[in-house]
Parts: structure tokens; sequence; C-alpha cells
């Protein structure tokens, strides 16, 4: 094993702590895939001792031949795909300008999709990257089931489009990106804006999106602000609460 797919393996199960740290997940369910060179593929497996993504090891993420769905580097047969392994082979499968693909069960997102809102741009400087998001347009997958086919898995790749995230409605959230903190900052941003969307909801009025002239206004505060110093947040806050990999 080389010393770069040992990093790419901690970037994984890192990003699963982040995502159970921050609610995206809670106890087994979701999983992280990362595309590696040909036809393989990081993916978060089940493990004999399986304790839930808030405590996944470099050890749960296993090598995964994309176009077999098997597990091709534990010998002892003691890890599992997940039963929704499609939606990372299908995604990895139809857009080759993704690395990186998260499935979550966001609740707020979950209970937006079901409520049929669409996710808009309502807000602006409080957070301008899931701003910009909401803008471009957040699809839902109209089918509430688990995505164990990969004939269920390519109508959801058909919903996802050339989009990077993807609500499903009653289940969760699919994102995508070029790297793991890419895809599940995304991940971050959908539930952020159900999470305010159901919130001006409780409060007894309609959400409606930020006029077109306030939204030019946003700027791109690029990748140094958006993602780097954003993930060493969420990696420092981990560490924080005694959940990192150290």
């Amino acid at each position: 094993m080389t010393d770069g797919l040992d990093e790419l393996r901690r970037d994984v199960a890192v990003g699963c702590r982040v995502m159970a740290h921050r609610g995206l997940v809670e106890n087994i369910l979701g999983h992280i895939s990362l595309r590696l060179d040909g036809n393989r593929a990081l993916v978060r497996c089940r493990g004999p001792a399986e304790a839930g993504l808030r405590v996944t090891t470099p050890e749960d993420v296993r090598v995964v031949d994309v176009d077999s769905g098997e597990i091709i580097d534990d010998p002892g047969g003691d890890y599992r795909v997940p039963s929704e392994l499609p939606i990372h082979t299908s995604v990895l499968g139809a857009r080759p300008d993704v690395a990186c693909v998260v499935h979550a069960h966001p609740l707020d997102v979950v209970v937006a999709s079901l409520a049929g809102f669409a996710l808009e741009p309502i807000f602006g400087a409080y957070d301008i990257p899931a701003t910009h998001l909401a803008a471009v347009g957040v699809p839902v997958h109209p089918r509430s089931v688990l995505i164990r086919t990969d004939e269920l898995a390519a109508e959801m790749t058909a919903s996802l489009g050339s989009s990077d995230t993807l609500v499903l409605k009653g289940h969760g959230v699919v994102t995508t990106g070029s790297d793991v903190a890419e895809a599940v900052l995304r991940a971050l941003q959908v539930d952020i804006l159900a999470q305010v969307h159901l919130r001006v909801r409780n409060a007894g009025a309609i959400p409606s999106a930020i006029p077109d002239e306030d939204l030019a206004e946003l700027p791109d505060l690029g990748g140094a602000f958006n993602r780097e110093t954003l993930w060493r947040h969420h990696l420092a806050a981990l560490d924080l609460d005694r959940l990192g990999l150290n």
C-alpha cells in the first residue's frame, strides 16, 4: 500500500467523521466514495465491528472495482460494500468530472423534500457558497427508494444531470466534488439551505428568493476561504471533540 493511498483512505474516513459530527448522518447510514485510477474507487464499507460513521477509520475505507462492485483489497472478506453502492458507481461512471461522491441523510433536507418546496437562494451573505449553490438550482429525485440496483441508480444519475448536488425525496442527498472536502462541504450547504427554509416557515412566513441585484453583489470568496479555511475549521472541530484521526 502506497503512502498516497493511505492518505486518501484517511481523507475519506475524516470526511465520514465530519458528516456525522455536523449531523448529516446518523448511526451507520451514509457513505463516501473517492475515485482512484482506472476503474477503482475508495469506498467507506461496512466492517465486522461496524459502529457508525462517527468512528470511521481508514481501515473501513476499501478499494472497490467500480465495474463489478467488488472489494479488491480485503483478502479476509470481512468488509462489505454499502447496499447503495450503485449510487457511487453510477455517478462515477457517468461523470468523469467527479472525483468524490457523498451520500448522506440530513433530516432537514428530508423534511424539506417531503414538504415539496425548492431550496431557493433565500439568504445572501449569511452563507455565500450555499446561496450560489441554490441560485444554480438543486434538483430533486422524486423516488424515495433504496438505490441498490443499477437501474435505480441510473434514474438517480439522470436526475443529477450535470449538477453538483441532488436531493433524494424522502431519503437524503447526493453531492459531488473534486475531492472529499468539496463534496462534504456541498452536502453541508444543502443542509443549511433546508434548515433556514424550515425555520422561516416555522416562523409563519413563506421564504422567497433574494433579488437578482442582491445576488449579483455576493462575491466568490475563493477556494482558499470557501474550501481550505472552512475545511480546516471542521477538522479542528473534530479534534476539539476528540473525534479526529490522530
